[in-house]
């Protein structure tokens, strides 16, 4: 790594972990919290899926981010390998961090009407795609900002950032345009004028809190050697071998690998369809919605801090499947009793929030703890590649979930199965912890100070 070069860096690691470039890389997740957290889960998917828009709303979105999934899966290996042999990771992450406000900004278009809605579900499908796009080139520049050393506190840097920046611009929201009968620059909510501005809102975030990583890494970019130019097909073939060779050598991390990528989708439906449950099933309104979505980021980003000592102790193994098992409780709980009122999804959906966290945590310090020294950079690689393989999952299960509800119970519309949704998520989270079971790694469980020492050099 860049890093390394870095005479500093065997002394005092601790004075240059947050310099500059590392501040500007942790301030796009900030920056992209508008997306994550707004648009896709709080504020956007739940306009686009409220009465006004026809029926049906809630299930065409689960197949429109499943069809976007296809595309990252199919797309996002080839943009990755573009952007390593070019040496332009900066311009390919500002072309779809540009892309991804143009999609946001858009949105503003959407009008409360049926005839919006596939414009809608394309907008955000759209950006859903050029935000992973552009996620895969940055999360490549963790390699450029930091040593073997202090990678673990520069991701975490990075991710308590984005759940940091979802918070705020939620409360922005909330006080300064959602919740007051007439908001900032007089908004109201006629015409959903106070969720279309808060798209436009969204766009300007993006765009503010993105310009210091692509400064600062337009002046770092010509570092990085260029490699030979590969199409599709040598991009894909690059793809294989690597997982090829690594099966022969380490089959335990690839199968890690593919249960980890399962059940990551599944936490990510958590959050991208939780809000839907919450508004069309459990009746939250538009405000009610992001006061839920605030405490759910405050209680996610504290558990995930709180239940590291729990890694350490338990290992990653057991504490993966412990959150996988408390989320999954908490699922039936709310498929059982959906028709029990709000108060069942402020308990229950915040424990489902408080396990996404420390299940992300431990799913990559597990896969940390697997890797043969020297191999993390690769190995890591295939884990973000491996991960948008499979992004279609759980929008896919949410969808086909409420289709099957709708046909089981003879239901007269899709529109009132939706809490049949929650299953489809269910059967992802469940089918990843399966196939986690089946792996054995008996020195998974703890890390030794010798072998920790051994790892950092």
């Amino acid at each position: 790594m860049t890093g390394n070069t870095d005479p500093v860096a065997s002394t005092t690691p601790s004075q240059r972990t947050f310099t500059w470039p590392v501040v500007s890389w942790g301030l796009w997740d900030w920056g992209s919290a508008a997306f994550n957290a707004v648009i896709t889960t709080f504020v956007f998917s739940v306009y686009i899926t409220s009465d006004a828009f026809g029926p049906g709303a809630s299930s065409k979105l689960g197949w429109a981010l499943a069809g976007a999934g296809l595309v990252i899966a199919l797309l996002a290996p080839i943009t990755g390998q573009r952007a390593d042999r070019t040496g332009r990771r900066t311009w390919w992450l500002a072309v779809n961090t540009g892309l991804v406000i143009a999609a946001s900004a858009a949105m503003f278009l959407v009008q409360p009407s049926a005839e919006y809605l596939w414009l809608g579900l394309l907008l955000l499908a759209a950006g859903n795609v050029f935000f992973e796009f552009a996620s895969v080139n940055y999360n490549a520049m963790l390699a450029d900002i930091s040593t073997r050393e202090t990678v673990g506190r520069v991701s975490g840097f990075g991710w308590g950032l984005g759940y940091l920046g979802g918070i705020v611009l939620l409360l922005i929201v909330y006080f300064g345009l959602i919740s007051p009968e007439v908001g900032l620059f007089g908004v109201t909510d006629e015409d959903g004028m106070d969720v279309r501005v808060t798209m436009l809102l969204c766009a300007g975030w993006t765009l503010l809190f993105s310009l210091p990583v692509l400064i600062t890494g337009r002046q770092q970019s010509d570092r990085r050697p260029r490699g030979e130019r590969v199409g599709v097909v040598g991009a894909y073939r690059a793809l294989f071998a690597t997982v090829a060779r690594l099966w022969r050598e380490d089959r335990n991390t690839v199968w890690f690998l593919l249960s980890s990528a399962v059940f990551r989708d599944g936490l990510a439906g958590v959050f991208t369809f939780g809000a839907v449950i919450a508004a069309r099933v459990f009746g939250f309104s538009d405000s009610g919605v992001i006061v839920f979505g605030i405490a759910a980021n405050v209680v996610a980003g504290l558990a995930t801090i709180g239940f590291g000592f729990l890694d350490d102790r338990l290992g990653p193994k057991r504490l993966i499947l412990g959150s996988l098992t408390a989320m999954m409780v908490s699922g039936l709980v709310i498929f059982v009793l959906h028709d029990s009122g709000s108060t069942v999804f402020w308990i229950f959906g915040l424990l489902l929030a408080i396990f996404v966290g420390p299940a992300q945590s431990a799913s990559r310090t597990f896969l940390a703890r697997l890797i043969p020294p020297g191999k993390e950079g690769e190995v890591f690689g295939l884990y973000a590649t491996t991960g948008r393989a499979v992004s279609f999952l759980s929008p896919a299960g949410f969808s086909l979930a409420i289709a099957l509800g709708a046909v089981l119970t003879g239901a007269e519309s899709v529109d009132d199965t939706q809490y049949w949704g929650i299953l489809g998520i269910l059967v992802v989270l469940l089918t990843g912890m399966l196939m986690l079971l089946f792996l054995v790694r008996p020195a998974e469980t703890t890390v030794s100070e010798d072998t920790a020492a051994q790892r950092a050099g």
